[in-house]
């Protein structure tokens, strides 16, 4: 495990206690939910950091890009014409010149002052390559259960860290460092939507670097209804039977997928994502690298909260 790299100096906030603020830039990924997605932009452009707020726009069918042009000119839009998924937050973050970028979905905000947070927790502590907001569900205003786990991480992490040390994160709710993120490589294409982040995560570890959950951040976020359920979860147990052996040891990867076997529902999707899982089976062992003892140790702490994570049981 190697030390992160040493980041370069930043301007500090113009105003500390509030104004704006140069340090994060904002990334969103959409596709046909235009209502959503102008929800969203309209938050983000009241908030008192006045963020840069990029969108990668995936192919939308519903007429999203003639309406942010029209609503928000500000705002930058990237088309590449083609639903990238996930990796439509690397292309954006190609376009970063901030230190921070920060992720939310085209159904998720940042809270005022929550970036301003997130980037003080980064400048104050340079092996940080995250941090992870408080997500509350609107427009019920309770918090989202995975809160819960996030808060009672099992991870060990160091004394230094300014919350709970974590595993891994979710896009929409966490703020990165620019260069951490692109040492990793971003987000592997190839995983494309759906618990892409923790391979990402992993390889974040494997370079020396930390995610802290920060209680004092928050996200809210309006579950869309324009989704798909299944294919999502079709998606979601692929890639998590492709991190697993990518990037878990022998016995943890026979361990994980032998659990998965027994626990996932026994019907068509399931069956579709361990296909899936197989017939990239090539690529896997060319490129799988198991992490070293160090960082396993960290993720064979959160195999039991996972097992009862409410967001890992694969149904829809």
């Amino acid at each position: 495990m190697t030390e992160p790299e040493e980041t370069p100096p930043h301007p500090p906030a113009t105003e500390p206690d509030g104004g704006p603020d140069p340090r994060v830039t904002v990334v969103v990924i959409t596709r046909d939910r235009k209502d959503e997605l102008l929800r969203t932009l309209r938050a983000l452009a009241q908030l008192p950091e006045r963020p840069r707020v990029i969108v990668v726009d995936n192919a939308s069918a519903d007429g999203t890009v003639d309406a942010v042009r029209a609503a928000h000119p500000e705002v930058t839009l990237l088309s590449p014409g083609r639903n990238t998924g996930a990796v439509g937050r690397n292309l954006a973050v190609r376009q970063v010149t901030t230190p921070y970028v920060a992720f939310c979905d085209d159904d998720s905000w940042w809270a005022p002052g929550s970036l301003r947070g997130a980037a003080d927790q980064l400048d104050a502590h340079p092996w940080l390559a995250g941090v992870v907001a408080r997500i509350v569900v609107e427009p019920e205003g309770t918090e989202d259960p995975v809160v819960a786990e996030l808060r009672d991480s099992p991870v060990p992490g160091p004394d230094w860290l300014p919350g709970p040390a974590l595993g891994s994160f979710l896009a929409a709710a966490t703020c990165l460092r620019v260069s951490a993120f692109r040492a990793a490589g971003g987000f592997e294409p190839r995983l494309w939507l759906g618990g892409e982040e923790e391979l990402l995560a992993t390889d974040l570890a494997v370079r020396g670097w930390w995610l802290s959950f920060a209680e004092e951040l928050t996200v809210h976020h309006a579950p869309s209804r324009v989704r798909d359920a299944t294919g999502r979860r079709v998606d979601g147990l692929r890639n998590t039977l492709w991190y697993t052996w990518l990037r878990r040891p022998l016995p943890a990867a026979l361990r994980r997928t032998w659990y998965l076997a027994r626990t996932v529902p026994r019907d068509a999707a399931s069956a579709r994502a361990f296909a899936r899982a197989a017939a990239a089976l090539p690529w896997v062992l060319a490129n799988r690298r198991p992490v070293p003892a160090t960082v396993e140790a960290r993720l064979a702490t959160l195999e039991s909260a996972q097992r009862r994570s409410t967001a890992r049981r694969y149904v829809g």
